[in-house]
């Protein structure tokens, strides 16, 4: 049907990812969407959430039509959470964050040396009893630094120290483990595609380890990183031990340092490491809904140097311009040049701090601040 105008609607794809802190990806989709129609009320609009693998990739998941499952799993210091993992036919989506991220924490609570990804383990267990043939693995956002250790265990993995006792939680207790018994993995495990999706493709120790680079994101002291280090390297010696050279290969290979090294326990697993955001677009079947789109919107809470590394912006940017399709950007906070943005397939960027300097309140009027951006966007791109 033709607007006022006379002529046809464009259509519009907004595959935008969380801004964190103030809103989810449905919430960014649907405040652009309100904000689009408030200019041009004919506008066709298909609203595609995205996410990279961490935090905010179940939500992602189901807003794309995946069922939801939540399971009770032990959080990071063993207390038990609910966690949800999405599913769809036989492809289940796991995100790591859900049992084993810093959100999992108790207020003001860090625990570098001693949280576990025991409550992954058990997600990801769920996803086999649920029938999963494919698992998605996304990392990111972890309170944990424990090679996958825990995660390990919860799949039947057995850590023991000098006295045949298992090692306590946490990447701290590595640093006494003398023999590690995977005999007891679980076999679904061996006929299951199992894909690690990370944006992170850092080794799993050394100077680029995950110690050395994410500790002290988790409140890591420079003590803890140096002995969390010597405690993963030593994970991965044991481990060689038992399953051979492979898993020292795997200990530098790319995406072992993901989320604490939760990465290097998934390659252990056979899984095939993608970067996240590329995973996710197929899951999610960007693809398709790319096609039918003229404009591209997409976004993040802050569009700055780490975006242009794997982050959803860029994947979906990438995508977009491969298919000749245009792209436009909203964010909270914009800190890459216009030249940058064009080159990374970003025709142009709309902050929230472009209506309102004040940083706090960017974050907590996020959505009514992002319907007027919206607005501008329409006037700009859509008339």
């Amino acid at each position: 049907m033709a607007d006022a105008s006379g002529n046809e609607p464009r259509r519009v794809l907004i595959a935008a990812d969380k801004f964190k802190g103030s809103l989810t990806a449905a919430q960014v989709a649907e405040r652009v969407t309100a904000g689009l129609r408030r200019v041009v009320p004919s506008v066709e609009v298909e609203a595609l959430p995205v996410a990279d693998g961490g935090d905010g990739t179940v939500d992602a998941a189901v807003a794309a039509g995946f069922e939801r499952r939540e399971v009770r799993v032990a959080g990071p210091l063993g207390q038990e959470v609910t966690a949800a993992f999405a599913l769809r036919g036989d492809t289940a989506v796991v995100e790591m964050a859900e049992a084993s991220g810093l959100q999992r924490l108790p207020a003001g609570v860090l625990a570098p040396l001693t949280a576990s990804t025991y409550g992954s383990g058990e997600l990801l267990r769920a996803a086999l009893d649920a029938g999963a043939r494919t698992i998605v693995f996304g990392v990111g956002g972890s309170a944990t630094t424990d090679g996958g250790a825990g995660m390990l265990a919860a799949l039947g993995a057995r850590f023991l120290d000098a006295d045949g006792e298992p090692v306590p939680p946490g990447g701290g207790g590595l640093a006494r483990l003398a023999r590690a018994d995977l005999s007891g993995l679980d076999a679904r495990l061996s006929s299951v595609e199992l894909v690690l999706a990370s944006d992170v493709d850092n080794p799993l120790s050394g100077p680029k380890g995950a110690p050395a680079v994410y500790g002290p994101q988790k409140g890591a002291s420079a003590q803890d990183v140096a002995v969390l280090d010597a405690a993963l390297a030593r994970f991965a010696k044991v481990l060689e031990a038992e399953v051979g050279a492979r898993a020292g290969e795997y200990a530098v290979a790319p995406g072992a340092g993901a989320a604490g090294g939760v990465g290097y326990g998934a390659l252990l697993l056979g899984a095939r490491f993608c970067p996240g955001i590329e995973v996710m677009l197929e899951v999610l079947g960007f693809a398709a809904a790319l096609e039918r789109a003229d404009l591209v919107i997409t976004g993040e809470g802050s569009l700055d140097e780490q975006t242009l590394h794997g982050k959803a912006p860029a994947g979906v940017a990438a995508a977009a311009r491969a298919a000749g399709k245009e792209v436009v950007a909203v964010c909270g906070r914009l800190a890459l040049e216009s030249g940058v943005l064009q080159r990374a397939g970003i025709r142009a960027a709309y902050p929230l701090t472009s209506v309102e300097p004040d940083v706090s309140r960017c974050i907590t009027d996020a959505g009514p601040l992002l319907e007027r951006l919206a607005a501008r966007i329409a006037e700009d791109c859509l008339r």
